[in-house]
């Protein structure tokens, strides 16, 4: 069988040359290459020439055989439909539109941000639609590069920006370890516990679905059995890291 990059090449996409994402999506997809799964890509490419872009997605139905992909544009891309591809014409950040597509995709196994890399629309992006993802999914968002370009959104100078999409996935690290947390007033979050791997590229993040809960050989419900009447130190402790002093 073709490598996802021998197959880039003969479609001309630009995951390859450009960029080169195929060994990385090969290293993620792999295992999923001849399964049933469905595939949503953001963004279709050729800006609003109507005939032009989709090498993307005629790569991931040659490297899938068997999957159904679906992509969305906030252009009129329906000429590139064919057999196993669907289009969509709408935002990336319209959840009103989003919710419409799902309905019609029903779960997916797949979801990559090839969009407008607006650090912004990365994020919300994300945030409406990991959780459509199946038990099992996967979420890759490209061109992170975006995160230190201000025309984007991003920042060169402050690093730690909240805005960046870079910096928004950097937090969801901490998910991976939340029941690590010795801090009784901790709330888990939706990310806390449904995310169980992350892995970073050059220019890109692949984000693992599942269900986070091997617990912790020290910790129950986020805190440490040994302190737990040590409540007030607690507090104190959470107090004071509310006014930085910690």
């Amino acid at each position: 069988m073709k490598t996802l990059t021998e197959i880039a090449q003969e479609f001309g996409t630009d995951k390859w040359g450009s960029h080169y994402y195929t060994p990385h999506y090969d290293r993620h997809f792999a295992h999923l290459r001849n399964e049933p799964i469905s595939l949503l890509e953001i963004g279709v490419g050729g800006y609003d020439d109507p005939h032009a872009g989709g090498e993307s997605l005629r790569s991931w139905k040659e490297y899938f055989p068997n999957a159904k992909i679906y992509s969305i544009d906030i252009f009129d891309k329906r000429p590139q439909e064919e057999d196993r591809i669907k289009i969509f014409k709408g935002s990336q950040v319209d959840e009103n539109f989003l919710q419409e597509v799902i309905e019609q995709t029903g779960p997916l196994d797949i979801i990559i941000d090839d969009g407008s890399h607006v650090n912004s629309h990365i994020i919300d992006s994300f945030k409406y639609l990991f959780p459509h993802l199946k038990a099992d999914g996967i979420y890759a968002a490209e061109d992170l590069q975006t995160s230190y370009w201000k025309n984007y959104g991003g920042s060169s100078f402050n690093l730690k920006s909240q805005k960046t999409a870079m910096n928004f996935f950097k937090q969801l690290t901490d998910s991976l370890n939340y029941e690590e947390i010795d801090n009784p007033f901790y709330k888990p979050t939706y990310w806390d516990k449904n995310i169980i791997a992350m892995s970073f590229y050059h220019n890109m993040v692949f984000i693992q679905k599942g269900k986070n809960n091997e617990g912790s050989t020290e910790v129950v419900n986020n805190m440490v059995p040994s302190r737990r009447k040590s409540r007030t130190k607690y507090y104190l402790r959470y107090i004071r890291s509310l006014f930085g002093l910690n």
